[in-house]
């Protein structure tokens, strides 16, 4: 009877240790996924790419990618913090950094090299034909420091046209309608505006390093989740070497998660920027640098009185996440 006693005590002590270390264990908790919007432009379905392919969770980050259109609302959205990051152009970063300065972009994921142009009815031979005319552009962002470039080039200001706020994907209708008689758009609408008739008047390959799109995010999620970040740039660059070695499949990708015709996806006018690219771009002793572009949109922003005022440059930008020795 006392062995049988001295065996129940035993094994009580044990279950009791037992629990006890199991109630003291640290729980392991799932980060939730990262949750990025991205828009309609080309330079921005690496991203596509990578969440098939299982680039993203092969470099250990879990990815919640959103596909919007209306590019403007949806930053309305960030900033009220819906999502963790967003694409954007850089001008549109600048912008949305005079009211939000707590983002930070983390990488270049392209630059326009042509997939960028301003398509115009046929009776609008030439730039300088648009004096006095309709000229669609999304105002206040990147669009509108694009087709100001393109109007100095005939010696013309914003003063000699008519801007009308317009998205992207509104500029072949408008076209259509008569609305506007020229507008700023971008591939995939671009490709459809010509399919119909319009014709290019001005692209990017004519404004070399001006329009560059970036991935922005919260600055409480750079500091709170680090490691998720690079691994998101990691899996991103990787599905970028990935689509450029592999176009057909990669297209194929593409038009199966959108439900876009293949035919319609093209990188023609499109640089999808590296490693080595970003590294780069992000010096801000590099004559091309992101900084150098970034001034010229925020002196455009504050003297078109967009803004008031743009924070300061070096906070906006964070190189750190290129870097896999960080």
């Amino acid at each position: 009877m006392f062995k049988l006693l001295k065996y129940v005590s035993i094994f009580l002590v044990i279950a009791c240790l037992l629990f006890a270390c199991h109630a003291w264990a640290p729980t392991e908790f799932k980060r939730p996924p990262l949750k990025v919007e991205f828009a309609s432009f080309v330079g921005e379905y690496p991203g596509i790419i990578t969440q098939e392919k299982g680039f993203f969770k092969a470099q250990g980050v879990d990815v919640e990618l959103i596909y919007k259109r209306h590019t403007q609302l949806e930053q309305a959205n960030f900033s009220a913090g819906k999502y963790d990051g967003i694409t954007s152009s850089l001008g549109s970063f600048l912008i949305l950094s005079a009211t939000n300065p707590d983002i930070q972009g983390v990488i270049i994921i392209d630059e326009s090299i042509g997939a960028d142009a301003v398509v115009a009815q046929s009776q609008i031979k030439t730039v300088a034909d648009l004096k006095g005319k309709k000229l669609g552009a999304n105002l206040g962002g990147f669009s509108e420091v694009f087709v100001t470039e393109m109007l100095k080039t005939a010696n013309l200001t914003s003063d000699d046209v008519n801007l009308v706020k317009s998205e992207a994907l509104e500029i072949l209708q408008r076209l259509k309608n008569n609305a506007i008689q020229a507008g700023h758009t971008w591939q995939p609408h671009l490709s459809e505006a010509i399919k119909l008739g319009e014709h290019i008047l001005f692209t990017s390959k004519q404004t070399p390093g001006l329009i560059l799109d970036m991935i922005i995010f919260r600055s409480d999620i750079i500091r709170d989740r680090p490691e998720d970040i690079r691994a998101f740039v990691r899996g991103w660059l990787q599905a970028s070497t990935y689509w450029k070695a592999n176009v057909q499949e990669g297209n194929a990708i593409i038009s199966k998660a959108l439900k876009i015709p293949s035919n319609t996806i093209s990188l023609e006018g499109v640089k999808l920027t590296d490693l080595g690219e970003n590294q780069k771009l992000f010096q801000s002793s590099n004559p091309n640098s992101i900084y150098k572009t970034a001034k010229i949109y925020g002196d455009f922003f504050i003297r078109s009185g967009n803004v008031t005022r743009i924070p300061e440059l070096k906070s906006l930008f964070n190189s750190s996440f290129l870097n896999p020795a960080s």
